[in-house]
């Protein structure tokens, strides 16, 4: 069954238990509510065996590739899980397991493939190697959007409840007065905890190429140290209203330009054994085209239309996120000496009330400061420059093109396009 075939069979009804890069078959199964049935699959129905496809049958499809590999491992994850503790498992392992499996576009795993890809490689050792550490990404962003959801106090993501949300439901009626939402909370981040274990398991337990042993597993560290980092600064500016240029340019860039972009590019060319421009052109083109996104996400959050972004509008000004976006604009009124339009950002950033009207006044003074259009010229000035690094480095035309048009699209945000990244941590259905 191809990448493309096995997506189909998983989107219409669950498919056998996989057997999966060596796995046993799993009698361990979740259902999309969160809860287990205990199928027995005959190894010969198996659906993913990727053990079989070599690259170009990957390339046709990443996304469901990655997702054949997610689900031998998350049902072999979650079927461990049960043997430890039934409730731990339904509770937790299988919200989890499910939770990744119904992920967006797997746009950082799609990354890492087609750097794999642009830098040469093709192996059948590689290609396995490249899709499990694609799955771990995706276990990684399970992680972190799991923890954002409890920071943020988000109730729904996906147009679903939150999974901290879910189990504070869960347990409402049969918690004493007030406990719910603390064990909800508790709950939520012992998931994304979870998650990250089960990145971390995937990535050593993964046989990867001899060269690139030291740089995947610096690479995987260096991540997870800045995806936490990111996010502490992110809250850190919420709590202190900390609006220095500089810092919101730092925290954009290890919330989203390395996380998202730079390092699953770098994951790939480490994987493919590329020389030491080649990983330096990549590294510099991701860090370019991930901030241009982050800047892009930061006006699309104020001036995009919700329908088109999948978000629903003001969000951050009313989180108080610390954006570069309205720290430049607090910049530019407090020069001008412009005591209205501060008065409307100081009021305005952290109000978790803010009206419609309310957001209007604070797109006016974005305008009237001239921030909008700064902003715009930067994120084409970073697009510019990224693609340069990008076009200097010796790629595979074929992939290399691929790869190019993933960034492309990524750094000016084309979410209604089929192919286009979906590399935001809040997505529509808050």
């Amino acid at each position: 069954m191809s990448p493309t075939q096995a997506k189909e069979h998983h989107g219409a009804a669950p498919p056998p238990v996989p057997r999966l890069l060596g796995m046993p078959g799993s009698p361990g199964r979740t259902r999309p509510d969160g809860s287990s049935d205990h199928i027995r699959s005959d190894p010969a129905g198996a659906t993913c065996p990727v053990e079989t496809w070599d690259a170009r049958q990957v390339d046709a499809d990443v996304s469901a590739a990655v997702g054949c590999v997610l689900d031998g491992v998350l049902t072999e994850r979650v079927a461990r899980a049960y043997a430890v503790d039934e409730q731990f498992a339904t509770d937790l392992a299988a919200r989890v397991a499910d939770f990744t499996r119904a992920g967006g576009k797997r746009t950082r795993s799609q990354m890492l493939w087609w750097s794999l890809r642009a830098c040469g490689g093709d192996g059948w050792a590689t290609t396995v190697a490249a899709l499990r550490v694609g799955a771990a990404l995706e276990l990684l962003q399970t992680c972190a959007l799991v923890h954002d959801d409890v920071m943020d106090g988000a109730l729904l993501r996906r147009g679903r409840p939150a999974l901290h949300a879910d189990l504070r439901t869960r347990y409402a009626g049969s918690c004493p007065a007030g406990r719910a939402g603390r064990f909800g909370d508790a709950a939520g981040i012992l998931a994304g905890d979870l998650a990250l274990a089960w990145a971390d398991d995937l990535v050593a337990e993964t046989d990867l190429p001899a060269s690139s042993v030291r740089p995947v597993r610096r690479l995987w560290s260096d991540m997870r140290t800045e995806m936490v980092a990111g996010q502490y600064l992110d809250v850190h500016g919420q709590t202190t209203a900390a609006q220095a240029l500089p810092r919101a340019l730092h925290t954009a860039c290890l919330k989203s330009a390395l996380y998202s972009v730079a390092r699953p590019l770098a994951l790939g060319a480490a994987l493919a054994g590329a020389d030491d421009a080649t990983v330096r052109a990549l590294d510099a083109a991701g860090r370019c085209v991930g901030m241009a996104f982050q800047l892009r996400d930061d006006l699309d959050d104020v001036f995009g239309d919700p329908h088109r972004t999948g978000k629903s509008g003001g969000a951050d000004i009313r989180e108080g996120k610390p954006t570069y976006l309205t720290a430049l604009a607090r910049a530019r009124t407090a020069a001008a000496g412009d005591d209205r339009a501060l008065a409307v950002l100081e009021r305005s950033l952290g109000d978790t009330g803010l009206t419609d009207a309310g957001l209007a006044e604070v797109r006016e003074v974005l305008d009237a400061t001239g921030a909008r259009a700064v902003v715009e010229t930067k994120i084409g000035r970073l697009v510019v420059r990224g693609l340069r690094h990008f076009d200097g480095a010796p790629l595979d035309p074929e992939a290399g093109s691929r790869l190019r048009e993933l960034l492309r699209r990524a750094a000016e945000g084309e979410p209604d396009s089929p192919s286009a990244p979906d590399l935001t941590a809040r997505e529509s259905g808050r």
